[in-house]
């Protein structure tokens, strides 16, 4: 009998603990959800707060779940998912060289869209593609013969950037345009001497060498040692005006711009290479003439024909690119893929790449029964400030990249870790969540943003915090976001 006593009295001490736990769990998820809410740097913003169980598909917060919010970079995860999603972790773009069919004398360069040829964000030297292309070329071609190059950079279209980008991101590196054809991160350094005390620093050169491109120069020098300096300018244009303000008594010092025409300066670059290989090289031209002058024209067909393949350039893998973009926010690498996507699934080159990209988003996701009616996409990257989403969509798409898709590791793995690299290298860094949260972080004006995974042990949770419009600092706002997740 006294057992029986004490194992029923053992039952009702752990049912009340148990009981008390579940009061106490919801009360402490509420209160640390009202003290971050509540944080002064946040006393205006707007907050949206989504984070589900990963092995229960639980809803364990909802602050704002459904409300549109301006995400900035954070927008990747979208991108991302979608295009390893379409390709598959292992498709490699691929560039060809061929002969022209029609015109024997014509050495074709054909793009596929690779944002990769010629790029820093790989080990990869940025000439392989040229010295790849001349030393084929060289051991398939007679050298007494006269050639001229052609590059077909029309995949994309011409319109290269968002219509919703604004003036003062146009021109710079991270606005650089997306085409059929790009090379060096379609950017190019701008070199400045800045030791002059009096008038405007003065402009060295341009690396890689682009003709014919210009320079309004604004730019004044200051003393705190900051790169203020932009760069600004349309997509094809070679007028541009340099503002704002570099430091002071540097004998070198440079900004990045986005390279005006990138498949002009590939097949330019590369007869130069053909040129010291022994071949002769004379014309070199792209296919936006003729796209544009058959623009309004019922045929629309180029003026060349596809022959002989004399070298096929490729890729990384589809795995290592958009670990590119979610690791060190690639805006360029970005914008690619969304027009990849788009294409895929309308091959006319003249129907919009992009928009046709924002649609194959769209109707994949549904596809897979998320809800999409919060998602406004302007662009793959996240820079269109009209860009919008709901944190509940992020959180979801997350939850089903996770648990659904056969492409959860690779894409998992393409997240930067916090505290450790990327553009999480500070985040959580000497926290017990150092290395536990895998992430895509977002920050535009007034708009701090962290979607991903947090994996602590038994806790394994989707999660995405955004606040638009804080009042704060930039550092109280991100102080604010890794208490709230400490807590979690």
């Amino acid at each position: 009998m006294k057992r029986a006593f004490a194992f029923t009295n053992y039952l009702k001490m752990n049912l009340l603990l148990l009981t008390l736990l579940l009061l106490i769990s919801p009360t402490f998820a509420q209160t640390a959800l009202q003290r971050f809410v509540n944080h002064p740097a946040l006393k205006h913003a707007s907050v949206g707060i989504a984070v589900t169980d990963l092995e229960t598909g639980r809803r364990i917060v909802s602050h704002n779940g459904e409300q549109s919010l301006t995400p900035a970079s954070v927008l990747k995860l979208i991108t991302t998912a979608t295009a390893i999603e379409a390709f598959g972790e292992n498709y490699r773009y691929k560039t060809d060289v061929a002969l022209d069919a029609g015109d024997p004398s014509r050495i074709l360069v054909i793009g596929s869209g690779d944002p990769t040829l010629g790029s820093e964000a790989f080990d990869d030297h940025p000439s392989t593609f040229f010295t790849t292309v001349a030393d084929a070329l060289r051991e398939s071609l007679p050298s007494d013969s006269a050639y001229s190059l052609y590059v077909v950079d029309n995949l994309f279209g011409y319109d290269g950037i968002s219509p919703e980008w604004t003036w003062i991101d146009m021109g710079n590196y991270y606005a650089a345009g997306a085409y059929g054809i790009s090379i060096f991160d379609n950017s190019y350094k701008l070199f400045f001497n800045t030791t002059a005390k009096n008038g405007c620093p003065r402009i060295l050169r341009t690396e890689p060498e682009i003709k014919g491109l210009t320079f309004q120069n604004s730019l004044s020098l200051n003393s705190n040692g900051r790169d203020n300096g932009y760069i600004y300018g349309a997509p094809f244009s070679y007028e541009r005006a340099v503002r704002g303000d570099i430091p002071a008594g540097r004998t070198e010092f440079s900004i990045k711009g986005d390279i005006p025409d990138p498949g002009l300066l590939l097949g330019e670059t590369l007869a130069g290479y053909l040129k010291r290989a022994g071949l002769k090289v004379g014309k070199v031209e792209t296919a936006r003439t003729d796209y544009l002058s058959k623009y309004c024209s019922p045929e629309r067909l180029g003026r060349y024909q596809v022959g002989k393949v004399l070298c096929t350039f490729v890729s990384r893998p589809m795995k290592e690119i958009i670990r590119e973009v979610n690791v060190e926010s690639n805006n360029h690498f970005a914008e690619h893929l969304i027009r990849s996507t788009g294409r895929k699934n309308r091959s006319d080159i003249y129907e919009d790449a992009l928009e046709a990209g924002v649609t194959y988003v769209q109707d994949f996701w549904k596809s897979k029964d998320l809800t999409t009616a919060s998602l406004q996409m302007h662009d793959g990257c996240g820079l269109a400030p009209q860009n919008a989403v709901s944190p509940r969509f992020l959180t979801d798409l997350l939850v089903y990249m996770y648990s659904k898709s056969d492409k959860s590791s690779d894409f998992f793995d393409s997240l930067p870790k916090a505290g450790e690299e990327g553009t999480l290298r500070t985040f959580l860094r000497d926290t017990r969540l150092s290395g536990k949260i895998a992430a895509k972080s977002g920050s535009i004006g007034g708009v701090q943003c962290y979607s991903g995974y947090l994996i602590d042990g038994r806790k394994k949770y989707a999660f995405t915090v955004m606040v638009n419009k804080f009042n704060g600092t930039r550092s109280e706002v991100r102080g604010a976001i890794e208490q709230y997740l400490l807590n979690l």
